[in-house]
């Protein structure tokens, strides 16, 4: 499978490999498990304001399609690959089966940076790329969400692009869009909210106080921001660092939420020019003291350089892959002083809630935020509860003990249904 190549792809295949020989997976099941199902690669071509017609590429992988249709994001990224998209595939299947989703997993996006994109250039780019997908996906097939560099008002072009080929709204074929075309309240904080649930129960595992409790998150999207504003607001913890791909700032009496998301919303998101006093280095940030540390913006940025140095006492990953397996083994040797809420467990209220969207759009039936809350907090509180068991059973890491719990409903599925003709 040479075309699931670079570093990202490449983590995920060690961590599938290692939680593969936990549960001494035959070498012959190994490929049928770990590989893809279904890879598309299209080109997007796309009339530029000034007169160009520019051609960007666009993927979407679909992993397994064993136990329901596929599910994922759609990222928009300058540096975006089929081996990236594929990696995140993989992982959003072991999400789903863990916190127990009729989904497999899937991603998909466009390499392309959306900043330097007019609205009407980014309106064409989602438009056609949907229309480049349309053989490829259904609410039966593959359900599309955002992720990196899209939005709600891109999903509502994803969903309107697709209702006009099939002649009727089907706003069950996107989730994470706008409330008003048949979006859900409460998904555009899910994973964040999500976040912040699981590390008030990892706090009580480790018997701290919130109250006495630091955060520094890397990463203010909409992961991030509402993650450390909830943990802020909600919970009492001081967040003493943020940063994102402009700037970081760290200040161990904590920072001020309030002006910082002020001037966040009046500079297109992002912190840059908020204050020179409290500047750091984005990956000095990461090492500073704290009690949560919360990586939620890319993959890859704790690495063997930086995991032996890290000062937190719950490390929350909010991002997906953040720690890379070199890293993981230095963790693995500080268990008792890092307690690791694993990615798929931590970011997946996002899809979680992304789930509840599509039932309500499938049934037309929908919930009220309470209810939408209610049935996130359940469904995080037994995979959490199942992990922390599994671990203490297996005397492993929560993330082999997580993977291992999404890899062996994969496997089961696959199993059962046997391999047709």
């Amino acid at each position: 499978m040479d075309i699931y190549s670079g570093p990202v792809f490449e983590m995920a295949r060690q961590q599938f490999h290692a939680v593969a020989d936990h549960l001494a997976i035959p070498e012959n099941e190994r490929d049928r498990l770990l590989y893809p199902k279904r890879a598309i690669a299209v080109a997007v071509p796309v009339n530029m304001d000034d007169g160009r017609t520019r051609v960007f590429n666009g993927y979407r992988v679909q992993h397994h399609l064993t136990l329901g249709p596929t599910k994922g994001g759609t990222r928009f990224a300058p540096k975006l690959d089929l081996g990236e998209v594929g990696a995140l595939a993989v992982w959003m299947s072991w999400k789903c089966a863990l916190v127990g989703l009729p989904y497999g997993g899937a991603k998909g996006g466009v390499a392309c940076d959306p900043r330097g994109l007019s609205k009407r250039e980014l309106e064409a780019l989602s438009r056609r790329y949907m229309q480049e997908m349309i053989p490829f996906v259904g609410p039966h097939t593959d359900i599309m969400a955002p992720d990196l560099g899209t939005n709600e008002q891109i999903m509502a072009w994803f969903m309107d692009t697709y209702s006009m080929f099939q002649g009727h709204a089907v706003t069950e074929i996107v989730t994470g869009k706008p409330v008003a075309v048949g979006g859900t309240v409460g998904r555009r904080e899910a994973t964040g909210r999500g976040i912040a649930y699981l590390v008030a129960r990892a706090l009580e595992a480790i018997k701290h106080k919130a109250a006495e409790t630091t955060a520094i998150v890397q990463g203010f999207g909409n992961v991030g921001s509402v993650a450390a504003l909830t943990l802020a607001r909600r919970m009492g913890v001081k967040v003493v660092g943020l940063s994102d791909h402009t700037a970081a700032y760290y200040d161990a009496d904590g920072l001020p939420l309030d002006a910082i998301e002020d001037h966040a919303r009046r500079h297109d998101g992002v912190l840059a020019g908020w204050s020179k006093e409290s500047m750091i280095d984005g990956e000095e940030l990461l090492t500073q003291p704290c009690t949560v540390l919360v990586p939620a913006a890319i993959e890859r940025v704790i690495t063997e350089k930086n995991a032996g140095r890290l000062q937190c006492r719950i490390l929350a990953e909010g991002a997906n892959g953040p720690t890379t397996p070199a890293a993981d083994t230095i963790l693995d040797q500080r268990q008792n002083e890092i307690f690791v809420i694993p990615d798929i467990l931590c970011n997946s209220g996002g899809v979680i809630v992304s789930y509840f969207e599509w039932v309500q759009d499938l049934q037309q039936l929908f919930w009220t935020e309470a209810e939408i809350n209610h049935r996130l907090e359940q469904i995080l509180e037994t995979a959490f509860r199942q992990i922390a068991r599994r671990g203490r059973n297996d005397r492993v890491s929560s993330r082999v003990a997580a993977m291992a719990l999404g890899v062996e409903k994969v496997r089961a599925g696959k199993r059962l249904r046997g391999l047709f003709p």
